[in-house]
């Protein structure tokens, strides 16, 4: 993507052009066994992944929480030592600039995982915060599935089984010290495991080894976002823009280029949802699910916008259920004369899109529809959707407008008919959440 037409100005004409066949296989494979086995995995026995191209971030000093506190939609009232959070941090009209995970190491000392890493050093930079920052090169892996504890209990040094949900141990796996904190994004019990880089081989393989006995599946890319699908945890890319292209941003954006391990700028928007400007693809933590992690008892950037709307909120997120007669119909128009839909890539696309659809009622739009992908484990073809209020109850019938239609004044091989898809509001999250669970008396 041209970065000096995002800075002229022209940033939709930028990210519809952008990274189209993208893969994320330079991260990790598109499979490992293959994809319907790597989607058992964490419900039937565990799984390993890495996110550990994440940015990582060690802030400390007596002004981190008060900049942490600044800068983001959570409470910090009582935040313990060794508590973790999922980090949501906005711009003033309350859309979502960075997300990640936050992790409190000591009393004046944190760790910054993600986006969230960037956005926090830039503002300490400009800020008069008593505290430093330092990026770090660092390994993150998440064990996530019933039989997740099992596993670390063959690992560790001692036992986990008494960390609460959103509370992290320090434990040892294979001599490194590292951080296992209880989170993640399967819905099902498990652990991130934090440490140095440069140890990363030695605790994947040591994963490994233990995990073999229990059945442990590696995590693709392939399949990689249906965790977040099934539990309703939107992402950047998948779900939303990132609200940084502002002329306000515009000195965090050179900051990002400056400072980036990986490409936060450039990603592809697409589908039927065809918007006028880029704001159009923003999302506020209301829209996303994630006000529920607000209490507006302190200041932060976007407070009064959030407050105002989470007081009186106009879309909220929902899963869709696609009808499966007409995304059945949708592949076999490959195999007949006549048009031909767009392909609906298995079990999602993979490729770094926002693929954005309108959602219709009566033809009028209601919403949009992101992250489209197939769950094998419920057989069902779901998407996320920021939805109106008024639409959003579960059983509430929709039609997804499905694909971009053809362009006449640049036709290529992905030229295509829209076809309308049916679908059907269902609860968020999908998959039932037992991330909660008492270890004590987990097998």
């Amino acid at each position: 993507m041209d970065e000096q037409t995002i800075e002229d100005g022209n940033v939709l004409e930028a990210l519809r052009s952008a990274n189209r066949r993208e893969d994320f296989s330079a991260r990790r494979p598109s499979q490992y066994t293959n994809w319907i086995d790597e989607q058992l995995s964490w419900k039937e026995t565990c799984y390993v992944g890495s996110w550990s191209t994440f940015a990582n971030l060690k802030l400390e000093g007596p002004d981190a929480i008060d900049l942490l506190a600044d800068l983001s939609i959570n409470s910090f009232t009582d935040y313990p030592v060794g508590g973790g959070k999922h980090l949501v941090q906005c711009d003033e009209d309350a859309n979502v600039v960075a997300e990640g995970v936050l992790v409190r190491e000591g009393e004046e000392t944190f760790v910054v995982h993600g986006v969230p890493c960037y956005w926090t050093a830039y503002n300490l930079e400009r800020g008069d915060y008593d505290a430093t920052c330092e990026f770090r090169d660092t390994f993150n892996y998440g064990i996530q599935g019933p039989n997740s504890i099992e596993v670390l209990d063959a690992l560790a040094d001692h036992s986990l089984r008494d960390v609460g949900f959103m509370r992290s141990g320090e434990i040892e796996i294979a001599g490194v010290d590292v951080t296992a904190v209880r989170f993640g994004m399967s819905g099902e019990i498990g652990f991130e495991i934090h440490g140095p880089g440069e140890h990363s081989e030695t605790v994947w393989n040591a994963i490994l080894e233990a995990g073999e006995e229990h059945g442990i599946r590696r995590l693709s890319s392939g399949t990689s976002s249906i965790n977040q699908l099934e539990s309703g945890i939107p992402s950047r890319v998948r779900d939303f823009v990132s609200a940084i292209f502002g002329e306000e941003m515009a000195d965090y954006r050179a900051f990002l280029r400056e400072h980036q391990t990986r490409d936060l700028i450039t990603h592809a928007v697409e589908g039927s949802f065809e918007a006028e400007d880029v704001t159009d693809y923003y999302r506020t933590p209301v829209e996303l699910g994630w006000d529920r992690y607000t209490e507006f008892h302190h200041d932060f950037v976007g407070r009064e916008a959030l407050e105002a709307e989470a007081a009186d909120p106009e879309r909220v997120l929902a899963t869709l259920e696609w009808n499966e007669d007409d995304v059945v119909d949708v592949y076999a128009s490959l195999f007949r004369d006549g048009p031909t839909f767009k392909y609906m890539e298995m079990p999602h696309q993979q490729k770094r899109a926002m693929i954005a659809d309108r959602v219709l009622v009566d033809g009028e739009d209601v919403g949009v529809a992101t992250m489209r992908g197939y769950s094998y484990y419920f057989r069902e073809m779901l998407s996320l959707c920021t939805i109106d209020v008024e639409h959003s109850d579960p059983g509430t019938d929709v039609t997804v407008l499905w694909g971009e239609g053809p362009n006449p004044t640049s036709p290529t091989v992905e030229d295509h008919v829209q076809t309308e898809v049916r679908a059907t509001v269902a609860e968020t999250p999908y998959k039932q959440d037992r991330r909660r669970a008492d270890l004590s008396a987990a097998e």
